[in-house]
C-alpha cells in the first residue's frame, strides 16, 4: 500500500529528497505523497527511506490504497521500467 504524510508533518524538507520515485511533493500545507508513485521503496531499498528520516514519525501506511507487495513491484516496474529481480 502507497504511504501517506499526517497532518503532524513539521515541513522539515527531509523526506521529499530520499524518495526515489520523486512521489514526494510539498502541498499547500504540509507535503504529500502520490499514491501513483508510491512503491514504499520496493524495487529501490529495503524499507521507505522517507519513513526512515521522518523525525516525527508522521508517515503511515495509507489505509485507502491498500497493495500487495506485488502489486507495488508492478508498479516499480512501470515507472523505471526495469524488471522485478
Amino acid at each position: 500500500m502507497a504511504l501517506i504524510i499526517t497532518d503532524e508533518c513539521i515541513n522539515c524538507d527531509v523526506c521529499e529528497p530520499e524518495c526515489p520515485n520523486e512521489a514526494i511533493t510539498q502541498g499547500e500545507e504540509i507535503y504529500e505523497i502520490d499514491p501513483a508513485k508510491c512503491t514504499e521503496c520496493v524495487g529501490h531499498y529495503d524499507e521507505p527511506q522517507c519513513v526512515q528520516v521522518c523525525p516525527v514519525d508522521c508517515i503511515p501506511k495509507d489505509p485507502a490504497h491498500e497493495e500487495t507487495e506485488d502489486q507495488l513491484w508492478s508498479k516499480y516496474t512501470k515507472l523505471t521500467g526495469n524488471p522485478r529481480p
